[in-house]
């Protein structure tokens, strides 16, 4: 069987561990001579109260969201540049993280994902979830996982 990777995703959410993935993922694009797509997801703000007991949706904030994470993905993949020769597609993208990673494979047609793992054990995985454990089950292309290294 052989195995071709044309596409690599970084799902980041700017935590080291998710920065540790991008370098392992930039590092196998330029190995592999494939193109590396790098994607973060802002969450909607939730709703606030609002007069009246109404909620309100804080729409003013969202976009200063967008602009701040494209700014710091900007910042995350300058290196991946200078080092590489080559620009990474960047995308910022508004849902649920799991939801919107998993949609981008599909439309993008990628071929292997990496993810970063916060490494959380016990109840705080149990009470937080794993997006990457998520990922890990449901993506439809292999996925690389890369736990939290202090020296690296």
């Amino acid at each position: 069987m052989s195995v071709s990777i044309h596409r690599i995703l970084c799902a980041t959410d700017f935590s080291s561990p998710a920065q540790q993935a991008l370098n392992y993922a930039s590092t196998l694009a330029e190995k592999l001579q494939a193109e590396l797509h790098v994607l973060h997801v802002v969450v909607e703000p939730l709703p606030l109260p609002g007069p009246k007991g109404s909620w309100i949706l804080p729409d003013a904030v969202l976009p200063s969201l967008i602009q701040k994470a494209e700014l710091e993905l900007a910042a995350h993949t300058e290196a991946i540049s200078l080092t590489t020769g080559s620009r990474p597609v960047c995308t910022v993208q508004v849902g649920y993280p799991i939801e919107q990673i998993l949609k981008y494979v599909q439309d993008n047609e990628i071929d292997l994902i990496a993810v970063g793992s916060q490494g959380h054990t016990g109840l705080s995985r149990l009470l937080l979830g794993s997006v990457a454990e998520k990922i890990v089950r449901m993506a439809t292309c292999p996925v690389l996982t890369v736990h939290p290294q202090s020296d690296r």
